[in-house]
C-alpha cells in the first residue's frame, strides 16, 4: 500500500483501530463523584523586577497599603511609583484531599502593563475559593520561561510569554475542602466519556466481583455502587474497584476536521455508503510579457510598448472512484491517496459526503 496520504503533507489521519478492544482500568475511564479539585485565585505583588514592572494606580495603592501594614507611612503627595513592582493575579488548583501544610503549584500573571516578571519574587498573598474563604497562602520566587529585549529605536523581541510565571510548591494549604467521599451508603462512578454500553459493562463487572445488585447503571455516565460506611473500609473497597478492568464500548463514528491546522482525524468505525466521487484540479497560469515596437526613425513614428498575455489552463488528471457498500476507513484513505487530494480538497470531499448522506459518521469541525 502506498504511503498513507503522502500528498497531504499538512494532514494527519489518525486511525483508531477497533479490531481488538483493550481492557481499561476503572480508574482510567471514570471519576468518583464528589472527589474533585477546586480553583483558587488571589491578588498580590511581585517585587525585585529589573525595571520591567508596571506603574498603574492600583499597583501604587497596593504597595502603599502593604507598607502601612508594616508601620511605614508614606507622606501625602508622594507617589510610590516603581518600575520594580508589578501587580499580579494568582491562580492554582487545590487537589482533592489536600491537607493543611501541603504545598501546591501556582501560576502568576501580570494584570497591569508590566513587561516581564523575570527575576521577581511574589510576596505573601492569600488564595481564596469560590466561597470567599482563604484556602492557601502563596509566596516564592518566580520561574519565567519567556524573555524579551527592546532596542533604543523601539524594536522589540519576545520569546514565549515573559509576563506569566510559575512557582513550584509556591502555596501552602491552610484549609481542607470537605467532600462527599465518606458520606452515604454508596459511591457514584462517572464515566469520562458517557456511553450506555460502557456503563452497563462496568455495572456487570462489579456485580460479577461483589455479587448481584451491588452496582447499578443509572444512565450513560453514572454507575452507583453500594459501599461500606466506615472510611477506612471504603478506601480499601475503592482500591479494589478502581483496578477492575472493563472493556469499554466502541466510540461513536466521528470525523474531526481542524481547518486551521489541516488536521483530519477519522475514526475506525466510519463507514461510507455506495457513492462515486470525481476529483480534478484546475490550474490557471497567467504570464505577462511586453513587446516593444520600434518604428522607422525616418518615418517619424513613436516607440510603442504592447503588453502580451499568455494564459495556460491545466484541468489536471480528473479521476473518479467508487465506494462499495460498507467501505471502511482503509478504503477511504486508499482511494483519497490514489487521487492525491490536497488538505483542502480532502475536507471538501468529506463535507460533500456528509451532505450527500453517504458518510456514516458525525462530522465535527473545530
Amino acid at each position: 500500500m502506498r504511503t498513507l496520504l503522502k500528498s497531504l503533507t499538512a494532514v494527519l489521519v489518525l486511525t483508531l483501530t477497533a479490531f481488538s478492544v483493550q481492557a481499561e482500568r476503572l480508574k482510567d475511564i471514570t471519576s468518583v463523584a464528589g472527589v474533585r479539585s477546586n480553583q483558587l485565585v488571589g491578588y498580590g505583588l511581585v517585587v525585585g523586577l529589573d525595571g520591567t514592572g508596571d506603574g498603574t494606580n492600583f499597583t501604587s495603592q497596593t504597595f502603599r497599603n502593604m507598607l502601612n501594614n508594616f508601620g511605614v507611612a508614606i507622606p501625602d503627595g508622594v507617589d510610590p511609583d516603581s518600575d520594580n513592582i508589578a501587580a499580579v493575579a494568582i491562580h492554582a488548583q487545590l487537589p482533592p484531599f489536600a491537607k493543611p501544610g501541603q504545598t501546591i503549584d501556582i501560576t502568576v500573571s501580570t494584570i497591569g502593563d508590566a513587561d516581564s516578571l523575570r527575576g521577581g519574587s511574589l510576596l505573601m498573598a492569600p488564595l481564596k475559593g469560590a466561597d470567599g474563604n482563604i484556602y492557601a497562602m502563596a509566596q516564592g520566587n518566580l520561574v519565567v520561561s519567556g524573555f524579551g529585549a527592546e532596542g533604543n529605536d523601539g524594536s522589540r523581541l519576545s520569546v514565549n510569554v515573559p509576563s506569566v510565571g510559575r512557582i513550584p510548591n509556591g502555596a501552602t494549604v491552610e484549609r481542607t475542602v470537605p467532600n462527599a467521599f465518606a458520606r452515604g451508603d454508596s459511591l457514584m462512578f462517572n464515566l469520562n466519556h458517557p456511553d450506555f454500553t460502557t456503563a452497563r459493562r462496568v455495572a456487570e463487572q462489579i456485580n460479577g466481583l461483589l455479587g448481584p445488585d451491588m452496582a447499578q447503571a443509572l444512565d450513560a455516565a453514572s454507575i452507583r455502587v453500594r459501599a461500606p460506611r466506615d472510611p477506612s473500609q471504603r478506601v480499601s473497597f475503592l482500591s479494589v474497584l478502581e483496578n477492575l478492568e472493563v472493556d469499554p464500548g466502541q466510540e461513536t463514528a466521528k470525523v474531526i476536521i481542524n481547518s486551521r491546522t489541516g488536521t483530519i482525524i477519522i475514526g475506525s468505525n466510519v463507514r461510507v455508503s455506495p457513492v462515486a466521487i470525481t476529483h480534478g484540479g484546475l490550474t490557471v497560469a497567467i504570464s505577462e510579457n511586453l513587446d516593444v515596437n520600434q518604428p522607422n526613425v525616418l518615418g517619424g513614428g513613436q516607440t510603442v510598448v504592447t503588453p502580451r498575455s499568455e494564459i495556460e489552463i491545466d484541468e489536471g488528471s480528473g479521476r473518479m472512484f467508487e465506494f462499495a457498500p460498507g467501505a471502511t476507513l482503509s478504503d477511504i484513505v486508499e482511494a483519497v491517496n490514489q487521487v492525491g487530494a490536497a488538505p483542502g480538497d480532502l475536507m471538501a470531499i468529506l463535507e460533500a459526503l456528509k451532505q450527500a448522506g453517504a458518510l456514516k459518521a458525525e462530522l465535527v469541525v473545530i
